[in-house]
């Protein structure tokens, strides 16, 4: 009987590994739901690395299975084995091609950064200052003279800017959200609502100026495939457009506290109409209750009796906010 050449194996073998880790890199469920328009390039990318993970797991775990079948000792075989010194062709090769995987994946990286807008993080600030002296804005009643002078008007200079497409071209919307322990806290400028959930119409270029008051944050949406740290001094820039409307949560991913696992809230992507239907009811809201804020002495009352009525605004709850007075009176 004719033996197989172990080309013609070696062959029929990387043919059966490429159908199967190119199948499984494509057809896999481990990723969300894509929602925005960089999704997509992020997912390509995964996609690629994961189908070369699996090609690679199928070649070592393959090859150590066949070794552990043929090369078995057999019983009663106590002779030693053949004495082989290395490979120099073998060596080569192997240490050729993850040179050549690596170099791709680390070009392909740079066009996919490129075209999410890494390398363009040049957005228009606007600080919690500017939202302060926004009319109607319910920040203006709780921000101090100091914090209003004080904060950071530096247009973002790390980040996600404008994609190739959007370069030199104004955001759609800007939001400034600022992280806190332990809550994300969303202005928006051009309307003066505050609010403890970022709300954005479907389809618009959004520019989210990123910072942070006590230590570092991270901006995470898992459904967006985007994420950016929040830093204390240092102003940040995420923009982005999203493309399916719905609610997808928003993470912390950068260790800030105690509460780190609880820092969490939610996007919610609107119809133009109910964006639009969302912006009006929160101005008049906002106005309604900056009115009650200002007739109200500041001076007689306390921190957490202060902030109160806006916990709903913040994403929090009382009990939170009280444990978070706490906890700042202590520190200082």
């Amino acid at each position: 009987m004719q033996q197989i050449p172990v080309s013609l194996w070696t062959l029929v073998a990387g043919v059966v590994v490429t159908a199967i880790s190119i199948w499984i890199g494509q057809n896999h469920t481990l990723m969300p739901v894509q929602a925005s328009l960089q999704a997509p390039l992020v997912d390509g990318f995964f996609n690629v690395m994961f189908t070369i993970a699996i090609a690679l797991f199928l070649v070592v775990e393959g090859t150590i299975l066949i070794f552990l079948v043929k090369f078995r000792r057999r019983r009663g075989d106590d002779t030693d084995g053949l004495p082989i010194e290395g490979n120099v062709p073998l060596e080569i090769f192997w240490t050729a091609i993850p040179t050549v995987i690596v170099l791709g994946l680390g070009i392909y990286s740079v066009d996919v950064f490129n075209q999410m807008g890494g390398f363009e993080p040049a957005g228009h600030p606007h600080s919690a200052a500017h939202v302060a002296h926004q009319p109607g804005s319910a920040i203006a009643a709780t921000l101090s003279d100091t914090e209003a002078t004080t904060a950071p008007t530096i247009a973002p200079t790390i980040g996600i800017g404008a994609s190739p497409e959007t370069l030199n071209k104004p955001a759609d919307l800007v939001v400034d959200v600022k992280g806190i322990q332990y809550a994300w806290i969303f202005n928006y400028p051009d309307s003066g609502i505050t609010s403890g959930e970022l709300h954005i119409p479907v389809g618009a270029d959004v520019q989210l100026n990123l910072s942070a008051d006590d230590v570092i944050h991270s901006f995470w949406v898992p459904n967006f495939r985007l994420k950016q740290d929040a830093l204390p001094g240092i102003p940040t820039e995420l923009r982005f457009v999203a493309t399916k409307p719905g609610t997808y949560p928003v993470v912390c991913a950068e260790l800030c506290g105690g509460y780190h696992g609880s820092m969490r809230t939610q996007v919610i992507v609107h119809t133009p109409e109910a964006y639009d239907s969302w912006r009006t009811e929160n101005q008049i809201a906002q106005q309604q209750n900056l009115n009650q804020v200002v007739a109200i002495n500041p001076a007689d009352l306390s921190t957490s009796e202060f902030l109160a009525p806006h916990t709903h605004d913040m994403g929090i709850s009382a009990a939170t906010l009280e444990s978070l007075v706490i906890g700042q009176e202590r520190r200082d």
